[in-house]
């Protein structure tokens, strides 16, 4: 598994929206993101920590190879 960088909840939200999530609310500082059945909250904080990361992939069906291609692109 490749090492997830320490990245902040805005710049997850662009690398969700390449892989074809879409924002469907916020409350607070928390956007709720779907795409199909799947989905994933995720934190708009600063930086998210790598174990809030992992688990927000795994609750959004994704690959850490997948998040860190969308990432990079």
């Amino acid at each position: 598994m490749p090492k997830l960088p320490i990245v902040s909840g805005a710049e997850v939200v662009r690398a969700l929206q390449r892989l074809g999530f879409a924002v469907i609310r916020q409350r607070g500082s928390h956007i709720v993101m779907r795409r199909g059945s799947s989905g994933c909250i995720v934190p708009n904080h600063r930086e998210l920590k790598t174990g809030t990361l992992a688990g927000l992939l795994k609750q959004a069906q994704i690959s850490p190879q997948e998040f860190l291609d969308a990432y990079h692109s």
